[in-house]
């Protein structure tokens, strides 16, 4: 992906900051942290000890150079960290570092407590779009259009029913990512297989108290082999993308020159091409559509880590921290997208109307068969209809003078009746109505401030 392309008109999501090495290690260190401060309410670890332990948590604290020789020595993901805490917390309190966990343990609550805070501007990010799509969809409630189906003229519609169809939607997402909270946004202390073999009876209220402190719920089984709560996240990353994809596509298609109904923002000294001067090309949906691809590609990938061997497997354990970035980072960065485009979409419903007109009436082929059909049945008129729609196509002859020149037509209803029948504007059913109940939706969500217990900084 192209990232300098755009940027310069993007509010960073903040997302790639989240997973930087330096991020994922404070995570960890905050585990280790609560690791201690769980044990000592317990009278394993020395009250004294964890105390130390907590304070000297902080990776500013620690020799960024010391951690980076040791990962180099050891080729191991967290020994170094380890070993950098306990030399700072000094000795005894830095002997009880690390007590009877793994690294799995550590790293895995850790790198949830980095995707707790993804998760909270994924909500943001999704609700300042639904008040962008509010706007947008009453600035286009009324705005009529050709309703396509099998890229064709079907029946008129609005601009607006497609945003209230996109918001709809958007909503839905919003709810699954509210109810994933509890699955998902949980701490693991199970030991080296996931057994307590190394705390006892006490295991599972250590556990206990580590999701306390960090504000996580404790795994009811602590296994490492289990994945499903985190490939069901990536799952509705992509089903997101999907959503983001499909919204890109319908106004990267409806921005063609052959269309020219809507336009994405392109802001003065925009440059489409180095050799063209005309263009002004879809940028910012073309990344959309990339984005999306890319997050519904990663699914597949997610639900093959899953298929972690006996009780533990770190090749499972490294295509869902690849799998996991990824598709935090390109989620927040498609919604950035999305909502420059929603925000500053322009319409142009001159140019709806025209092309509405390039059937010479046909879109509404479906009204004149219904009114027909009051007087003489709705498969028969249906026939009467088709007749003149394929030959109005077919032989680009008027599809008005074919219906009044048909007398089974002229015997029901007068060419006026015909010519007011073959208004767009007139059939377009609820649009405006779903478009304007989809907005105040929106902005319900928009202004809503929920906060899950789960998505406190811990």
């Amino acid at each position: 992906m192209d990232e300098e392309t755009s940027k310069a008109r993007l509010v960073d999501p903040g997302i790639r900051k989240l997973y930087r090495i330096e991020s994922r290690w404070q995570a960890w260190l905050d585990v280790e942290a609560a690791l201690a401060r769980a044990q000592a309410d317990l009278g394993i670890v020395p009250r004294e000890a964890a105390d130390t332990i907590a304070r000297c948590a902080r990776l500013e604290l620690l020799d960024r150079a010391r951690i980076d020789e040791a990962l180099a020595r050891t080729s191991h993901t967290i020994v170094p960290l380890v070993w950098e805490l306990s030399r700072v917390a000094g000795e005894p309190a830095g002997g009880w570092v690390h007590w009877g966990a793994t690294t799995q343990n550590i790293t895995q609550t850790g790198d949830l407590l980095v995707l707790r805070q993804a998760h909270h501007i994924f909500l943001a990010q999704l609700r300042k779009l639904l008040g962008a799509m509010a706007e947008l969809a009453e600035r286009g409630a009324d705005m009529v259009i050709a309703g396509r189906t099998h890229g064709q003229h079907a029946v008129p519609a609005t601009f607006g029913y497609k945003v209230a169809v996109w918001i709809d939607e958007l909503l839905r997402h919003i709810e699954r990512l509210q109810q994933i909270e509890p699955r998902i946004f949980v701490a693991m202390l199970g030991g080296a297989a996931g057994t307590y073999a190394s705390l006892g009876a006490q295991g599972p209220a250590v556990q206990e108290g580590i999701a306390k402190y960090l504000k996580l719920i404790p795994m009811r089984v602590p296994a490492r082999t289990t994945g499903d709560h985190m490939t069901e996240y990536v799952t509705l990353l992509g089903l997101l993308g999907a959503t983001g994809g499909k919204i890109g596509r319908e106004i990267y298609t409806l921005m063609k020159t052959e269309f020219g109904e809507v336009e994405e923002p392109v802001p003065p000294g925009t440059v489409g091409s180095s050799t063209m001067p005309q263009k002004r090309n879809p940028k910012l949906c073309q990344e959309v559509i990339a984005m999306s691809a890319e997050l519904r590609a990663l699914v597949p990938l997610a639900l093959e880590a899953m298929q972690t061997e006996h009780e533990a497997d770190r090749t499972t354990s490294l295509m869902m921290k690849d799998v996991m970035s990824r598709a935090c980072i390109a989620t927040g960065d498609m919604m950035a997208r999305l909502d420059v485009i929603v925000s500053g979409l322009s319409l142009d419903p001159q140019r709806m109307r025209d092309n509405l007109e390039l059937g010479g009436g046909l879109i509404m082929a479906e009204a004149v068969m219904l009114k027909l059909g009051q007087a003489i049945g709705r498969q028969h008129a249906h026939d009467v209809v088709y007749d003149a729609a394929q030959a109005a196509f077919v032989e680009k002859k008027s599809f008005a003078d074919l219906l009044a020149a048909d007398a089974r037509v002229t015997k029901h209803m007068s060419r006026s009746e015909i010519s007011a029948l073959l208004d767009p504007a007139e059939y377009t059913g609820l649009c405006a109505n779903m478009a304007r109940e989809q907005a105040a939706r929106a902005r319900v969500e928009a202004k809503s401030e929920r906060r899950s217990p789960l998505l406190s900084e811990s």
